[in-house]
């Protein structure tokens, strides 16, 4: 087996964090793209490199198998122990320990000494002190604390919590993130196609508890007989084609109704997979769906349909798979990537994965190429997601298209005020976005780069300003601070279009001042946006020059006064 060259760039990212930084890294790696064999890779480098033993975290049997069997495959010297009541096996003196969390949290000290502790699905770690993987982590420090931790995950963040890479988290930064639209891109993944359903559920009145709808009450908006019978006449036309379609049910009954109304409509056998499904009849039914064969002696058919209520978003490997129905809705940007990410493997034969969303998940959360990312401590973002629905295909597309590749369906051309909202601009198309949008307010802050000695006073500070609109934040940098003479030149430009002040040369003031209220008010901007590039200012239009205020005369100097040049060298020396 050989690493893909983005594997081998995010074992090198992951060797460099680990070299150069005190912390812990975490992979970002889109379902599908082998995260077992980069965890294959690191393991078997820390036992035949450094010599050292490493333990590999995973919450379901299924991962268990796949990675004990990618570094196997990968390595096949490497003495690799598995421990995990659901697989009767208890190794704990292997060089290479895979184990089931629910089964070794407290085992620690048992496992002994080990350098590396690699988690999959990482996000799972809680942001707080309590916990399973927490509790184990904390007593491996004890048996070695010069342990350091490796995470990997097709979603980096958690409900309600945001990110889950922190300072003062388990896991510290992000060292390498591949993104799903380059790696469709280049081949390695399955396209997606997305329709919104013609039925849609109105959740209004379905509340919403620590950042997740009621189950009970999303469960009987979404089990409606119109909604069902409706969604299932319509998955059942879309999908003639198709040879495997997974269907995410929002319960049990739920599941089980959808179950019976597509076994009517099609005449084929619909299987249910629900927490509750004992092991041998969910392999089977798994194996039925991936086109195994389950039985020597007595053949069984394939199932084309398979319904699930949440058991199979980690840890499912199912390739023909070529459609993925969301019967479900979820304020969980990750569960909602974990869903579609079920769909994007290769297949031969596979031209495309077909997302049916009956539960406004991409509309809610963007498309999967460009995610509205949760904040911390909320359960979404600012606004609504950048993607909208084409009225004459119910292709769903990001908001940056204006003209649907599907139907060729033209948009309106962009208005002042926007309906919905994006925070990352253009990503998914090669168009030019352009478009006015009004300010709401307008922020200033000193802005020092990420990995920068914020003691070194030397390095010079930029001024952020960030205008607030319907479309999210956007923002510019200012250098006050800067040696070359050109930018300070724009920047004493800007702030001399703003203010009666003179323009302060370090960033700290200029913030204070735009806080404080001594620059004009910023009324509309003119944003230029096109694929990969930030949102570009082209224009704006501002109020008239505040007075200046009683702070911004202080940080000036008590000798200034209005109309009064500044006393400080702020003109640029030609």
């Amino acid at each position: 087996m050989k690493l893909r060259p983005y594997q081998h760039d995010a074992v090198t990212a992951c060797y460099d964090y680990l070299r150069t930084k005190t912390g812990n890294p975490c992979i970002v790696l889109p379902t599908g793209t082998g995260k077992s064999l980069v965890i294959a890779q690191i393991a078997a480098d820390t036992v035949q490199r450094w010599h050292s033993r490493v333990i590999v975290l995973a919450h379901v049997q299924e991962l268990l198998e796949q990675n004990a069997d990618k570094i196997r495959r990968l390595c096949p010297s490497l003495d690799v122990g598995i421990y995990s009541a659901g697989l009767k096996s208890r190794d704990v003196a292997n060089d290479v320990i895979v184990a089931g969390i629910q089964s070794v949290y407290m085992r620690a000290p048992e496992i002994g000494k080990v350098a590396l502790i690699i988690v999959d699905e990482a996000h799972r770690i809680p942001t707080g002190d309590e916990g399973m993987y927490r509790k184990f982590l904390a007593d491996a420090l004890l048996v070695n604390p010069r342990v350091r931790v490796i995470g990997l995950t097709a979603t980096p963040y958690r409900l309600s919590v945001g990110e889950i890479c922190g300072e003062d988290n388990i896991l510290n930064g992000v060292c390498y993130e591949a993104n799903i639209a380059d790696m469709i891109r280049d081949g390695y993944l399955s396209p997606l196609t997305c329709r919104a359903g013609t039925a849609e559920p109105n959740l209004d009145a379905v509340h919403t508890r620590r950042g997740e709808f009621v189950q009970s009450e999303a469960e009987a908006v979404m089990d409606e007989d119109a909604l069902v019978s409706a969604a299932c006449q319509e998955v059942v036309e879309k999908t003639r084609d198709r040879r495997a379609v997974l269907v995410f049910c929002q319960g049990v009954k739920h599941a089980r109704h959808v179950a019976a109304c597509l076994s009517a409509l099609t005449g084929e056998d619909v299987a249910i997979v629900t927490g509750d499904t004992p092991a041998s009849e969910r392999a089977e039914l798994i194996a039925r769906f991936r086109g195994e064969t389950t039985d020597l002696f007595q053949a069984q058919s394939p199932l084309r349909f398979l319904a699930n209520v949440g058991v199979l978003t980690t840890g499912f490997d199912a390739p023909r798979l070529d459609c993925v129905v969301l019967l479900c809705c979820t304020q969980s940007v990750g569960l909602y990537v974990q869903m579609v990410g079920r769909g994007t493997r290769l297949c031969k034969g596979k031209a495309n994965c077909l997302v049916l969303d009956y539960g406004l998940n991409v509309v809610r959360h963007g498309p999967v190429d460009d995610l509205r990312i949760p904040k911390k401590g909320n359960g979404g973002g600012d606004g609504e997601a950048p993607a909208k629905m084409c009225p004459e295909c119910r292709c769903l597309i990001h908001a940056s298209y204006r003209v649907c590749p599907e139907c060729e369906h033209e948009f309106p051309p962009p208005k002042i005020h926007h309906d919905t909202s994006a925070t990352n601009w253009g990503i998914m198309s090669d168009d030019v976005v352009e478009c006015e949008l009004d300010v709401t307010r307008t922020t200033y802050a000193e802005h020092v780069k990420k990995g920068v000695d914020l003691t070194d006073t030397t390095i010079p500070r930029t001024l952020r300003v960030t205008y607030h609109t319907a479309q999210g934040p956007i923002s510019e940098w200012l250098c006050p601070e800067h040696k070359q003479k050109w930018l300070n030149f724009e920047y004493m430009k800007w702030w001399r279009a703003r203010s009666v002040l003179p323009p302060p040369r370090d960033a700290l003031t200029a913030a204070e001042a735009g806080q404080a209220g001594d620059l004009a008010e910023t009324l509309r901007i003119r944003v230029v946006s096109k694929r990969d590039g930030l949102p570009k200012i082209t224009a704006l239009k501002t109020a008239p020059k505040p007075l200046p205020t009683e702070a911004g005369i202080r940080a000036m100097g008590s000798s200034w006064r209005p109309g009064q040049r500044a006393t400080r060298d702020d003109d640029l020396q030609f």
